[in-house]
């Protein structure tokens, strides 16, 4: 008889999107330095904002991965969506450290751009399967709408 590992499950989903997103903002280095280098685009939220988002938005991927991954959805189908996941956080993962560390601010803009695409065919995929799954992702959507228009204005800005 197979053991139910759901809870363990829901904690790695968790925890592996935390440790990519907390591994990316490590390796990317500062942000309040990088803008100590760089004029700041209106609308530009404090710096303790965008960690507090970030912790909520990661648990909120492992959350909607999980749903997916314990669904009745055909295997080939949570194959293809969670591997969608993935690569939206391997892409997610790059940004900082293309706009931070490297600060390459365009190439830094395409990134966002594919991962706002990425993102918005995760959310119509997962909520195809679990609109819950779905619906929990838009925030993160949005958020990513929001710091692409950060992205670009910078370029503009400087």
């Amino acid at each position: 008889m197979k053991r139910n590992n759901k809870w363990l499950d829901l904690v790695l989903y968790i925890l592996s999107a935390e440790v990519i997103g907390m591994s990316s903002g490590l390796l990317a280095g500062s942000f309040n330095e990088f803008f100590q280098k760089y004029n700041k685009p209106p609308l530009m939220p404090p710096s303790w904002v965008f960690p507090v988002v970030w912790v909520i938005l990661y648990a909120v991927m492992g959350v909607s991965a999980h749903l997916i991954h314990y669904s009745d959805a055909a295997v080939s189908v949570k194959r293809k969506l969670l591997t969608i996941y993935w690569v939206q956080l391997i892409v997610n993962f790059l940004w900082s450290i293309i706009f931070v560390r490297f600060e390459l601010l365009w190439l830094a803009a395409a990134d966002i751009v594919l991962l706002l695409v990425l993102i918005g065919i995760m959310i119509l995929g997962f909520g195809k399967v679990n609109r819950i799954a779905g619906d929990i992702n838009i925030p993160y959507f949005l958020w990513v709408a929001f710091a692409t228009y950060l992205n670009v204005a910078t370029i503009f800005v400087n």
